[in-house]
């Protein structure tokens, strides 16, 4: 090629043509350097039809300055690039950037210098020496990755190089991942199992697309039966990828893979470090990484060979992103498996409703796991109604959950209290003149946490110490914690159950995958007799000394009037339940309620999931809601409120009249302001057949915005705030 067209990382510029300098060798994908004014810019070859650009004379176009050398981005990564861009209204830049996951990676091999501890004792002693050299136990990395993983200054940790207490290791960036051994430990199935493996077993050999919904029920075994196919694919040389929810799941994950397969799989999150990311990002790109384990963003890596994708618990909310690129990557993962010709498996307990409308209308091929592994059973569920068996004046357990926690403790047996709300209380007040406190930042209550004493957003993070006085009338001793959160459950167990063991799971404490591996190890051994946690407990555990699970306040979820408000409340109270008995003794759920007579709360009573997901299904049908209709979201924000507002009735005031098409709003969103920007909303609302993202496109394109406005468009949004 004398001439490219180079997509560029710059939503901006959108896409450039340049010439191809002399002996130089380029393909499409191939990520490239170019000139730009007095920059240097990265970019990546692009098919010139497949992108319009304005229409240089060759004569005028700057060659490029070189070729990185990786392999270029394979043609079917660069359609899902386009795919993504196209039906999430995401500039392609943007989406492209994505794929380039560690840009360091970019430059070749070679070295770094990496520190650990030396085991040598201190000659002089600081605060943050002691710090240090407790969060540094066995941890190594960069000064800066250790910096932050002590919460000390680089400063001190350079100190700590110079008196002989961290020593640099010299590491090998390239150095070969392990090899995964499919048939080191293979599992017993039953029969059930094994027929849903086979069958995904033959779909890996076909290298054909066969999306797969695995419906099973909690305990009974999905993640064996993917396990087979996954063997599979390594026994062909082709490579995996399984995408897991939560960062906090991959601790459980990676010791059930290792288990299996003799040796761990390559992760890929945020809290990775920055070595092991350009590590992993080069082994996946020249096909020698095997089996990645990652968050959604491992969905747009560039593998070289990929023969299988799997998104297990494919009913999480935390799928979809909400800044940014707003996709959803259950259904990009089911489309780059479209493009790379591979099955994709997606695995739950509790499918989305989207997921199970696709199986029955036999675009997914459904493969159910209906019971328990090894014969166990179900859990009992029963309904507490708070209105009839009211708590202890002050509490928040109900008499009849409290003799049951007090009964396995006598019995040596562990109960889990989910609910699902960070902190000690959501709202504190003054009892004297109603003060309450609020985000400056957000249109949100500060949340009171003990542990830390402070008050906190949830949405931006903003903290304050707790003070002693109310700011407002400067009376002391006055605040008052209204309502429960987690820690405050934890304070009401340790008054009735003093003797019992506990541990509070959240995304507060913990943070890291080593808290995570020290609660589960507790856990397991019998450490822990009573765990109180949020939606982080909900999923992919297995203790089975665990009988009785709590649900404090199940109708938290279904306040807010969010589209998939029921939805989720049936699937988190299903999942936390499906802890419960998972061993040879027998499980109880007990469901703290207002409202028994809800269609979610009855039909998690009654164990009718089916009876559920029609009544959803018709609600759905009725409001043209997904599956059955398109929404999408228009967000306004800016700094000023006035700004705002009048972008929004602009954008508003050009709304097109299309008969498929409803627009609501403008209005304030629900939360007006987030992270010091006011906000207002436009929905809208679409038949299956309308030309959603064009009319989109054909609306905002002309529409001149100040520089201090924010417009971002939301296809299937989860999140109504």
């Amino acid at each position: 090629m004398e001439r490219v067209r180079l997509l560029v990382f710059n939503a901006a510029l959108g896409v450039l043509d340049y010439r191809v300098a002399e002996r130089m060798t380029v393909e499409y994908g191939s990520v490239v350097v170019a000139p730009l004014g007095p920059r240097q810019v990265l970019g990546i070859v692009w098919e010139a039809e497949r992108l319009s650009a304005q229409d240089v004379p060759a004569s005028k176009l700057r060659p490029l300055l070189e070729v990185l050398p990786v392999p270029p981005l394979p043609a079917q990564l660069r359609r899902l690039i386009e795919w993504t861009a196209d039906y999430y209204c995401a500039p392609l830049s943007s989406v492209a950037r994505m794929a380039l996951g560690s840009t360091a990676a970019l430059r070749g091999g070679g070295t770094t210098t990496e520190y650990r501890l030396t085991g040598e004792e201190p000659k002089r002693m600081t605060p943050q020496r002691a710090a240090a050299l407790d969060a540094l136990q066995g941890e190594q990395g960069s000064i800066r990755e250790l910096a932050e993983l002590a919460s000390v200054s680089e400063g001190v940790l350079r100190g700590m190089v110079g008196a002989g207490l961290l020593e640099p290791v010299m590491v090998d960036l390239d150095r070969p991942y392990p090899p995964a051994r499919p048939d080191f430990a293979a599992p017993r199935l039953s029969e059930a199992q094994k027929e849903a493996a086979d069958t995904f077993v033959a779909a890996v050999k076909d290298h054909a697309f066969a999306p797969f919904l695995l419906d099973g029920v909690t305990g009974s075994g999905k993640t064996e039966c993917y396990f087979e196919a996954v063997a599979e694919a390594l026994r062909l040389g082709r490579q995996v990828l399984v995408l897991l929810p939560e960062i906090a799941l991959t601790e459980n994950f990676l010791r059930r893979f290792e288990q299996r397969f003799g040796v761990a799989p390559i992760l890929w999150h945020s809290s990775v470090k920055s070595s092991e990311r350009r590590r992993a990002w080069r082994a996946i790109a020249h096909g020698e990484a095997q089996v990645v384990v990652g968050a959604r963003s491992a969905l747009f890596l560039p593998y070289a060979s990929l023969g299988l994708i799997v998104v297990d618990e494919a009913h999480e909310v935390s799928f979809k992103q909400d800044d940014g690129v707003r996709y959803n990557a259950r259904d990009v993962a089911v489309i780059r498996a479209k493009f790379e010709a591979i099955p994709v498996i997606l695995a739950s307990a509790t499918p989305a409703l989207e997921s199970m409308q696709l199986a029955e209308a036999g675009v997914y091929r459904k493969i159910e796991l209906p019971d328990r592994f090894g014969g166990a059973m179900l859990p009992e569920i029963e309904i507490i109604d708070l209105r009839k068996e009211v708590p202890e004046r002050g509490r928040w357990l109900a008499p009849r959950l409290v003799e049951e926690m007090k009964d396995r403790l006598a019995r040596g047996e562990q109960s889990l209290l989910f609910l699902n709300r960070r902190g000690y209380a959501p709202l504190t007040l003054c009892r004297h003149c109603g003060y309450r406190f609020q985000c400056p930042n957000c249109t949100a209550w500060l949340v009171e946490h003990r542990f830390s004493q402070r008050l906190a957003c949830h949405h931006c993070g903003h903290e304050v110490p707790v003070p002693d006085a109310c700011p407002e009338c400067g009376t002391a001793d006055c605040l008052v914690a209204c309502g429960p959160g987690v820690e405050r459950i934890a304070d009401e167990v340790a008054e009735i159950l003093p003797e019992a063991r506990t541990a509070l799971v959240t995304s507060d404490t913990m943070n890291t995958p080593e808290a995570i591996g020290d609660f589960v190890a507790k856990a397991e051994g019998g450490a822990i007799n009573v765990i109180i946690g949020t939606q982080l407990v909900t999923k992919g555990y297995h203790f089975p000394e665990l009988t009785l699970v709590g649900v404090i306040d199940a109708d938290l979820g279904l306040e807010g009037g969010d589209l998939r408000a029921a939805e989720r409340t049936y699937q988190q109270v299903a999942q936390v339940a499906g802890r419960a008995g998972r061993g040879e003794k027998p499980g109880e759920v007990l469901i703290q309620t207002r409202h028994p007579e809800a269609s979610v709360i009855a039909a998690l009573a009654n164990g009718d999931r089916d009876a559920f997901y029609a009544a959803e299904t018709e609600s759905r049908r009725d409001a043209g809601a997904p599956p059955f209709g398109r929404w999408a979201a228009i967000i306004v924000s800016s700094e000023d409120q006035a700004e705002a507002l009048s972008a929004a009735r602009a954008i508003g005031g050009t709304a097109p009249n299309l008969p498929d098409m409803l627009v609501l709003g403008p209005a304030p969103a629900p939360l007006s302001l987030l992270r010091g920007r006011y906000r207002f909303r436009l929905l809208i609302n679409a038949r299956r057949s309308a030309e959603l993202q064009k009319a989109l496109r054909d609306w905002l394109e002309p529409l001149q915005f100040p520089r201090g406005v924010r417009v971002s468009i939301d296809i299937d949004p989860y999140s109504f705030v």
